[in-house]
């Protein structure tokens, strides 16, 4: 009995989120496109807290409640949505550029300004932060402004990035990162269907 009502619970979810994601394509189309689909529930959320509650309502692209995000209009973003993981930070005053494929797990921190250690209200310019395609950036920790990550750069979890690695195919990790070992080349996949509906 169990077993059924979890495939009927599955199934409704399946359905739901199939609907969900048909009228994001109307409503929201840029950001059900590309990549790896996101949960079209968990996208569907974010927009109705954000476009009635106006909670995060001065960011274009569904965010998560507990998001905060400076300057979104000098984050440039290409096929995902930055900021659908909980308790992110993302200041864009200096700009960020985000190229396809690319992942951020909770609690990290995508910080640009350099404050001024004699007067903490003047901030010194900086280049962007760049994170090149199919990089992952583990849960918890800090990206420094001007680093570049190059293509397939993992990095673990609560590691602070404070220089450029831009090689690529690589794994950092660390306080302040550094370098732990070549990856191979980024597989490219992409799920369809049900799998692609529901992943968590």
């Amino acid at each position: 009995m169990k077993s059924m009502l979890r495939k009927v619970a599955r199934g409704g979810r399946y359905a739901l989120a199939k609907f969900a994601g048909l009228l994001l394509r109307v409503v929201w189309p840029q950001c059900m496109s590309g990549g790896r689909a996101h949960d079209p529930i968990m996208v569907f959320g974010a927009g109705f807290r954000q476009k009635l509650l106006l909670r995060n309502g001065h960011v274009s692209w569904p965010v998560h409640r507990t998001m905060g995000v400076k300057a979104p209009g000098r984050i440039q973003r290409r096929s995902r949505t930055p900021g659908l993981a909980a308790d992110c930070c993302l200041d864009g005053r200096n700009g960020i550029i985000l190229e396809s494929n690319w992942w951020i797990g909770p609690h990290v921190a995508l910080l640009l300004m350099k404050h001024d250690s004699s007067n903490y209200e003047k901030y010194f310019p900086a280049d962007s932060i760049r994170m090149d395609q199919d990089c992952w950036r583990g849960q918890g920790g800090t990206v420094l402004a001007s680093v570049h990550l190059g293509p397939h750069t993992v990095v673990g979890a609560g590691a602070v990035v404070t220089k450029s690695f831009p090689s690529g195919n690589q794994l950092i990790e660390g306080n302040p990162a550094y370098f732990i070992k070549h990856l191979p080349p980024y597989e490219k996949g992409n799920l369809t269907g049900r799998e692609g509906l529901l992943w968590h």
